[in-house]
């Protein structure tokens, strides 16, 4: 129930946070993301909500409580943010994604049970490109899908299984400087890389 930062080279910086769910306090904290202002945004899973602080540490503001309604969570897990500072975090439980502004305001949401374009069973890391496509790692669905910065849905790749472009629940993912795409394929104890289309790429 802490964060702890470190320099390039590993060496320990600082750190904070302790069990409860006062401010700068966590229960099952998942996601960490950044701005492009060293802020630093924290899901707080069991607490339902966003922290947001500083890169020292130094608590900013929250947003979130319990529930379905716009600006909720059941289970916020996954968190990024875009090029202007808009935060996206994937509703774990309502199998969804909300959008937020820097400061929490609610801005926008998309997503819905099921297996469909745009839908989700149980979505967990999420990560945007220089361009602001949203990517999704859509995990009993076994797949990752792509959407625009609106929620709109892109494109989707990925299948149940251990060949290449198959995924047993994949989980975190990550974008490069070059668009690229990683995913935690988790179950099969492996990253896979992609281009931002979905092609895999078979170097990793």
């Amino acid at each position: 129930n802490r964060v702890v930062k470190f320099d390039r080279g590993g060496n320990y910086l600082t750190q904070w946070g302790s069990p409860g769910s006062g401010n700068s306090q966590f229960s099952g904290l998942y996601g960490i993301a950044m701005d492009n202002s060293n802020n630093v945004y924290v899901t707080d899973q069991s607490n339902y909500r966003v922290e947001k602080f500083d890169s020292n540490g130094n608590y900013q503001t929250q947003w979130g409580s319990d529930g379905s309604g716009n600006g909720q969570f059941y289970d916020p897990v996954g968190i990024a943010v875009d090029t202007s500072n808009n935060v996206y975090v994937t509703d774990q439980g309502n199998n969804r994604v909300e959008k937020f502004d820097t400061n929490g305001n609610y801005l926008t949401q998309w997503g819905s049970s099921g297996s469909g374009n745009g839908q989700f069973e149980y979505p967990f890391g999420i990560a945007v490109d220089s361009s602001n496509n949203v990517y999704v790692s859509d995990v009993s669905n076994s797949r990752v899908q792509k959407f625009d910065s609106k929620g709109n849905y892109l494109t989707q790749w990925g299948s149940p299984g251990n060949g290449s472009g198959q995924f047993d629940w994949p989980s975190f993912i990550a974008v490069d400087g070059s668009n690229n795409v990683y995913v935690a394929d988790t179950d099969n104890n492996r990253v896979q890389k992609f281009t931002s289309s979905g092609t895999y790429l078979p170097e990793w």
